[in-house]
């Protein structure tokens, strides 16, 4: 082995260990946020809240998994918000005039994917942003179910449909058991799979990426679909618990699962982040918006608190895509020296 494999092996476990760290920092602010919120409400840390607060968390998870793969991949998705609106209408349509689950779940999927499907085809082949793009087919989509439903909610009259939401599996709710079962599956994929770790290295450097054979625009779509599936499922847990559809459901969706992703510390420019860290803002996130529910905090200062945990995860973001490029050079620096 050679002195520079060797550097660049203590570069790599260096840069590993940086992070590791990160996710401790993001795991320990977490244990100060559970601490925090049980030393002001004694209702916190109860059963009963406990398992509301994950059940809270499955929802905005399950749709964040799809997202930090579709971030990883260097883009963004900003429609999933009436997304949550559409497939609970046309999920509990679906199931008051057929009495099928089985036909109202895979068309709220369906819906999902297709959406999505047109998502990546206008930024792979028509190179629009994504963040355009999202951003227009977020207004469509909200136009045709506002229009559809004429502002009005479609209450569900099949029961068979709570069970997804509200249901529970021996002890445990079934939206949890969700979670945890796509968490195990997303983090095999990400990294035990080639398919899976190609999306850091298109993320990091798309025409890298291209050069070395791969094929960017296959991968980026398959992201759009798998967030757009995500997010479906996402809609149709909500879309259980509220036991009805609902035209304006969903709002401000986009931010929590965006904030999540970015707190936990996968890069907005794509290429950066682990699974772990997304898991752990995903539960940063309901924590603060569970206990300042518990507080009777004003929504309206929770808007404003959500708001500033955003800016503060993407600014360090920012500052980490500046500061570890400059450590490396320290460390490369101090280890020329050391052998010098």
């Amino acid at each position: 082995m050679n002195d520079i494999t060797v550097r660049g092996s203590k570069a790599g476990n260096i840069i590993s260990r940086i992070v590791r760290l990160d996710q401790f920092a993001l795991a320990l602010c977490l244990l100060l946020l559970w601490i925090l919120m049980a030393m002001l409400s004694p209702v916190f840390l109860t059963a009963t809240n406990i398992l509301n607060l994950f059940r809270q968390s499955s929802m905005v998870g399950i749709a964040s998994l799809g997202m930090c793969l579709i971030v990883l991949s260097g883009e963004i998705d900003l429609s999933i918000a009436p997304m949550q609106a559409a497939v609970g209408v046309i999920v509990v349509y679906l199931l008051n005039r057929t009495g099928s689950l089985f036909l109202a779940f895979f068309a709220g999927l369906a819906a999902g994917v297709l959406v999505s499907a047109i998502i990546a085809a206008l930024v792979t082949k028509g190179n629009i942003a994504s963040l355009i793009v999202t951003l227009g087919m977020a207004s469509v989509v909200k136009g045709v179910v506002l229009v559809v439903t004429n502002s009005a909610s479609i209450q569900n009259s099949n029961n068979s449909l709570a069970w997804i939401g509200t249901g529970y599996i021996g002890p445990i709710p079934v939206p949890i058991i969700l979670f945890l079962v796509l968490i195990i599956v997303f983090y095999l994929f990400l990294n035990r799979t080639i398919y899976g770790r190609n999306f850091y290295a298109i993320g990091g450097n798309q025409n890298a990426a291209r050069l070395s054979g791969l094929n960017v625009i296959r991968y980026k779509f398959s992201a759009f679909i798998i967030g757009g599936l995500m997010s479906a499922l996402a809609a149709i847990i909500l879309t259980s618990r509220l036991n009805s559809g609902q035209p304006t459901a969903g709002t401000g969706f986009e931010m929590q699962v965006i904030s999540a992703v970015v707190l936990g510390g996968v890069s907005l420019n794509g290429g950066r982040g682990t699974l772990p860290g997304v898991i752990i803002g995903v539960f940063i996130l309901s924590t603060l918006q569970n206990g300042l529910t518990l507080l009777n905090v004003n929504s309206f200062y929770q808007e404003l608190i959500r708001g500033v945990v955003l800016l503060l995860a993407v600014y360090l973001d920012g500052r980490k895509m500046h500061i570890k490029p400059n450590r490396r050079k320290e460390l490369h620096a101090e280890n020329t020296r050391g052998e010098s």
